[in-house]
């Protein structure tokens, strides 16, 4: 069986990749995950806020008195609780990149246009295979327009791929008006593939002690839908390597991602919860599946559900929402 795929321009022996989680801070884990069986490794973000909380502290120790320095650094949240600082990260991809052979794809995370663009370059000089930009924002300002965000978004990919030469994907929300107008713009700005999608963890409210809480809830199966359906009605209308993240944990969540148009299918919810021997497993099922199903390649699968392809295109677009209204029986 043909599991063989390309993304982002890399041959992948298959299409499970580690996505970005904390199991990258740790090198046994790293090898764990190579030895399982992951045709590629995502290193965990390296966040705006962290760069920039470096790059004010570097300018208040060398240009300001102590005295302001005190005050004017805690304009800048504290990243004391993140695993790898600016600096360690670079060492860390070092560590990851020379202790495995798969590829290494590192992760830059932020929302603003500003110098922490630079890292990117830093990233592949580090000797990061790709590089996946999170473009991880949450707007609350009223005076800014959607259509700002979008163009400080795509200038972010611009000014990215005129810095680096390795493949760029743009991971993203759906949370926009018209996302397949801003992939199309985010691709012909150089993006190389698109990365769907980011989750936002919601922020909860303890009642009796006043306070917001943050959790972390893991993903579920799901929460695969929504990426089935933009994964469809992208994939065919877009040239771009694709990857889904978020709500795969079976092999048969994988079979409908490369269906609708997926090149890779990254996992990180279901390698926290089992370990990274899910990768061997996942991978014997997606090939016991397409055995089943007479399927000879991941190839001849990808794409076949599509909305250029599939049966009932408009399963897709606004005549599923009307007909699904419709349906319900008590």
């Amino acid at each position: 069986m043909k599991l063989d795929t390309q993304y982002l321009g890399l041959e992948l022996a298959h299409p499970f990749i580690a996505g970005a989680s904390p199991l990258v801070d740790d090198l046994d884990n790293v090898r764990r995950l190579e030895d399982a069986g992951a045709a590629a490794i995502t290193m965990n973000s390296l966040f705006e806020e962290q760069i920039r909380h470096e790059q004010m502290a570097t300018f208040f120790d060398t240009e300001l008195s102590g005295e302001s320095s005190a005050e004017a650094r805690t304009y800048f949240p504290s990243t004391n609780h993140l695993a790898l600082g600016p600096e360690n990260y670079l060492e860390q991809l070092r560590r990851v990149k020379a202790a495995v052979s798969v590829p290494v794809i590192g992760s830059l995370n932020g929302s603003t246009l500003g110098g922490w663009l630079d890292h990117a370059r830093l990233i592949e000089q580090a000797g990061a295979d790709a590089l996946e930009l999170n473009v991880y924002a949450l707007a609350t300002d009223p005076r800014v327009s959607g259509a700002e965000i979008e163009a400080e978004t795509i200038e972010m990919v611009r000014t990215v791929k005129g810095t680096v030469k390795i493949p760029v994907a743009v991971k993203l929300s759906p949370f926009y008006t018209s996302l397949a107008h801003l992939a199309a713009s985010l691709v012909e700005a150089g993006a190389d593939g698109l990365v769907l999608f980011n989750r936002f963890y919601q922020p909860d409210i303890d009642v009796e002690r006043l306070v917001v809480e943050r959790s972390l809830r893991l993903s579920h199966s799901s929460e695969l839908a929504l990426r089935l359906r933009w994964l469809a009605i992208l994939s065919p209308r877009i040239r771009a390597s694709y990857a889904v993240t978020g709500g795969v944990h079976e092999a048969v969540d994988a079979v409908k991602a490369l269906m609708t148009g997926a090149d890779a299918v990254q996992l990180v919810s279901t390698l926290l919860a089992h370990g990274p021997s899910r990768l061997r497993t996942l991978r014997a099922e997606l090939s016991r599946w397409l055995e089943e199903h007479e399927y000879t390649s991941v190839t001849e699968l990808r794409g076949s559900m599509n909305l250029d392809t599939c049966p009932d295109p408009a399963a897709y677009e606004r005549a599923n929402y009307m007909l699904i209204l419709q349906s319900w029986a008590h």
